[in-house]
């Protein structure tokens, strides 16, 4: 192979002129001069033309040596042919690097090894040696510019196109139907689309090729403007449609997203063509399983027996997978059962369908049948584990999500990027911090750090872990940034108490250009909630309609709601409320009874009370109202709200608490525990109550919303689970090491006094993350968050210091 300093010299120099002679009266030439028998060389040619094994090409092989024959090159170009042709490609090169040099000035010859190189897919080499042929004076024609601009493609290295294309224009190939085609294919895959549209402007001759290649590029690019744009050209032109151009064009626009297109562009074809393909077919199944056009898919399903398109596996396949996205499992695998020979895709899309469908123990039994074929193939892949992960991640089952991710590395199957986001969506749903650290710690050694969606990834995962400065690292170090990154980081940030941040990255974003949507506007918003900061959010608010033409919706009049009730500006939220385009839901309701329960605000809540008429579906709306009624001692009412949401089947959400030690996870109850060890657990909070006591706790008995005495009270305020798992902590977490606490409701006052307490007596660091937010507490502090410049080093806990065997 050419060293680097030859290419580039290559790359830099300019066209030669043409200096070889035709190859039929090179061979003729030889011959004369040689005295070789004509007919004997065109036998051996015809020989090895019809030669089905490597057997019988070596023997011919031997024959043209004993004959002499190997004397001309013209043998040379069908020796290597056959060789590669029937897989033995060492064997062609072989025969090229012992002709001598003098022999070397065929053109066939050079065709020949770079077809053979370019057909096994050795593209560096096909590059290296179509320089050498250059470099040696032999001139290309028609089939040897397609062979070294595929090589190129494969490479996707535009800088050596683009010299081979200057080559061609030289050479007066451009008008070359086939390399036309080839550039167009090579720059639409490299990115290059203006260039490829060049090529295609200035071909003098084209065919149904040359458009299908077009619409692949524009698919291939996202741009399906351009794709529109070429099919109008085309009807212009008169040019008729083409199934495949048909299928190229469907495909543009399944590829940007537009499944609603997709369908009509489906029945246009068949209006005018009264015909398909399989591959339309299968495209159009995918937009219906996307736009859950269920029916419309059972009635493609019809065409597709009518049709006799239910022998065609990737039909097959796009219907196991939209039955399966539709929850239709029983008749995906009904689908399944009938096809005689499945391929992997086959495989992955019953386990897909089980696994989308929620059905993760049947998705994990799909995928050991097919790890358990005694041929062994075909062999899952990377789409089939990242599928089994996904559903195994849904359902937050985090041992067997991790047990197939351990099976996985021990296939020697790379993880992609969706594996790693379904693994790093798992860990921040489950406070896996240590867990998340150390994938995040495997991203980088796979070089999959600077992918966008592992990088999404890791900003939710660390935020939803509690540790935003980690989140903000990863944020500023993103090559690229979508509305996904800078949403998941103002919410990172809101939801951890730094609005200014949150605030400060939105008007980033917009400075940037990045249009903010609806989630953006609700991230911002919770955190003016979360922080108070009322003028910033009516601000906000105001800004949605009037100038990023965002028409507010229920969730942002709740979080506008929320933010006016925690002020205590009743009256404004009342009024808010009442100009609503749309009739307020529970949830608006619900954000304004939360106020009234900070506020102590039972004359509002009555009214709400009113409004409701206690046919609330929410749990939280009874509990919440409850709550408030059994904080101003009117027991009464507080058990008829409790009884009137057990009449319509609700239960109160038990309180509990996850803490994460030495990457395992412990739940923890109120009053009791999951695992064993409780006892110890109270002996410590018995230990720290004296030195607690001592630093001005006392228990507020306001938050025990049941009509009990006062020391049960206290007992019951003990056993809060958010204590529990602190204490736990407290125990087996080293001392430099944050405590991180997750809870399923919010932390009530009590606890949050407690919490504070505890950071000043034991001189920790906490992080509770509840129903709605985190709560930092350190040196007796709370929810008081440092500048983060001023933050902590990154560290999780002390299991993040230890390293996964499968890792």
């Amino acid at each position: 192979m050419l060293n680097g300093s030859l290419r580039r010299q290559f790359l830099q120099s300019r066209v030669s002129p043409a200096t070889i002679s035709l190859s039929h009266n090179y061979h003729q030439t030889q011959t004369e001069n040689h005295g070789y028998n004509k007919n004997s060389l065109d036998l051996f040619a015809h020989l090895l033309e019809k030669c089905s094994t490597h057997k019988q090409t070596k023997e011919i092989h031997t024959k043209i040596i004993h004959a002499g024959s190997n004397q001309s090159g013209f043998l040379f170009p069908g020796l290597i042919s056959s060789y590669s042709q029937l897989g033995f490609v060492d064997e062609a090169k072989k025969v090229f690097h012992n002709i001598p040099n003098d022999c070397k000035s065929d053109l066939s010859l050079w065709n020949s090894i770079l077809r053979a190189n370019k057909t096994h897919g050795f593209d560096e080499e096909t590059i290296d040696i179509y320089i050498r042929m250059r470099n040696s004076g032999v001139s290309s024609d028609g089939f040897t510019f397609p062979l070294v601009i595929k090589a190129c493609t494969s490479m996707g290295d535009s800088k050596l196109c683009k010299a081979v294309h200057g080559h061609v224009l030289v050479s007066g190939y451009q008008y070359n139907l086939h390399v036309g085609n080839d550039l167009i294919n090579g720059y639409g895959k490299m990115g290059l689309m203006e260039d490829a549209i060049k090529v295609f402007d200035k071909m003098s001759r084209r065919n149904h090729v040359t458009w299908n290649t077009m619409f692949s590029g524009f698919a291939h690019n996202f741009d399906c403007d351009g794709a529109v744009n070429m099919f109008g050209l085309m009807e212009r032109e008169g040019v008729e449609p083409h199934l495949l151009t048909w299928t190229s064009f469907i495909s543009v626009h399944k590829r940007c997203g537009l499944h609603d297109r997709v369908i009509e562009l489906f029945r246009d074809m068949r209006r005018k063509m009264n015909c398909s393909t399989g591959e339309v077919i299968a495209v159009v199944l995918s937009s219906c399983a996307e736009l859950d056009k269920f029916q419309m898919a059972k009635e493609i399903h019809g065409y597709v027996i009518s049709g006799g398109f239910q022998d065609y596996m990737f039909v097959q396949n796009s219907l196991i997978s939209v039955y399966g996205k539709n929850g239709n499992v029983e008749e995906a695998r009904n689908l399944f059962m009938e096809i005689k020979t499945k391929n992997l895709v086959t495989w992955n899309a019953l386990i897909s369908s089980f696994a989308d469908a929620g059905f993760c123990d049947e998705a994990h039994q799909t995928f050991c049948q097919l790890v358990n074929i005694d041929d062994q193939k075909p062999r899952p892949n990377v789409v089939s584990f990242s599928a089994v992960i996904g559903g195994f991640a849904a359902k937050r089952k985090e041992n067997e999500c991790f047990e197939v991710f351990r099976e996985m590395l021990h296939f020697k199957v790379h993880p992609n990027s969706v594996t790693i986001a379904s693994l790093l969506s798992l860990c921040a749903e489950v406070v896996a911090l240590g867990l998340g650290k150390e994938i995040h710690g495997y991203s980088i050694r796979a070089l999959m750090d600077k992918n966008i969606l592992v990088g999404n990834g890791l900003v939710n995962m660390y935020t939803k872990c509690g540790d935003v400065m980690d989140a903000c690292s990863v944020f500023d170090h993103m090559d690229n940034r979508d509305l996904i990154s800078w949403n998941s980081m103002i919410a990172g940030y809101g939801m951890h108490g730094y609005a200014k941040e949150a605030l400060a990255t939105f008007s980033e974003m917009v400075k940037l250009g990045s249009k903010p949507d609806v989630v953006t506007f609700v991230s911002v918003l919770s955190a003016c909630s979360h922080a108070g900061l009322v003028t910033e959010g009516r601000k906000l608010f105001d800004q949605m309609s009037s100038e990023f033409m965002i028409m507010p919706d229920m969730e942002h009049y709740s979080c506008i709601v929320d933010l006016l009730g925690r002020a205590g500006l009743f009256q404004e939220a009342n009024e808010l409320i009442e100009k609503m385009p749309f009739e307020p839901d529970e949830c608006v309701w619900g954000a304004l009874l939360n106020a009234c329960r900070i506020h102590k605000n039972t004359d509002i809540a009555e009214v709400i009370k009113s409004r409701l008429n206690l046919e609330s579906e929410m749990t939280g709306t009874y509990m919440c109202l409850s709550n408030i009624y059994a904080s101003q001692g009117r027991w009464e009412d507080a058990a008829k709200v409790r009884v009137a949401a057990k009449t319509r089947g609700l239960k109160k959400i038990p309180g509990q608490s996850r803490i994460e030690v030495r990457k395992k996870s412990y739940i923890f109850s109120s009053g009791n525990s999951f695992q064993s060890g409780l006892d110890k657990v109270y002996e410590i909070l018995d230990d720290l109550g004296p030195r607690m006591k001592a630093e001005g706790y006392v228990p507020d008995k306001s938050f025990v919303l049941q009509d009990v005495g006062d020391e049960e009270k206290k007992e019951i305020l003990n056993g809060h689970s958010e204590k529990l798992a602190i204490a736990f902590g407290h125990a087996n977490i080293l001392p430099n090491f944050p405590i991180r606490v997750t809870k399923n409701l919010r932390v009530c006052g009590d606890c949050h006094n407690w919490t504070k307490i505890f950071t000043k007596v034991t001189k920790r660091e906490v992080i509770v993350r509840d129903g709605r937010r985190f709560h930092h507490f350190k040196d007796g502090n709370g929810d008081d968050t440092p500048p983060l410049s001023a933050a902590l080093p990154l560290l999780a806990s002390e299991g993040s210091l230890l390293v996964l065997a499968f890792l």
